[in-house]
């Protein structure tokens, strides 16, 4: 396959396709950098065309918890009081800079996924 930028539809089906065909081969190769070069294509028409928006931010950190095996106490371990836990699972408190800090550092929760509003 000839290599170009993707601008159409078509042209990203026709890279889905070339992808699959070479998906196995070793790198280093010529088709294994054909296939580099055709996975940084595609990403990026998926990422102008199919954007994947950030997560709600509680929801993150429900689900970091429950990845985790985290229970509220846990939670409030990290950020404060358990009842200040409680407030920000129900979302009756919002999260402040030094909770979005030890989110971050502690659960590995993205700041720019906790600092957005909800």
């Amino acid at each position: 396959m000839k290599l170009k930028p993707i601008k159409t539809e078509q042209d990203y089906q026709q890279a889905l396709e070339r992808l699959e065909k070479i998906f196995d081969t070793k790198p280093g190769s010529k088709e294994g950098d054909e296939l580099e070069i055709l996975g940084i294509l595609i990403e990026k028409y998926e990422n102008e065309y199919f954007p994947i928006d950030l997560p709600d931010p509680i929801e993150a950190i429900k689900f970091r918890m429950e990845q985790l095996d985290y229970s509220q106490n846990d939670l409030a371990d990290v950020i404060g009081l358990k009842s200040r836990a409680s407030e920000i699972l129900n979302r009756k408190r919002k999260l402040s800079l030094d909770m979005i800090r030890k989110l971050n550092e502690k659960l590995h929760i993205p700041s720019e996924v906790l600092i957005q509003a909800y």
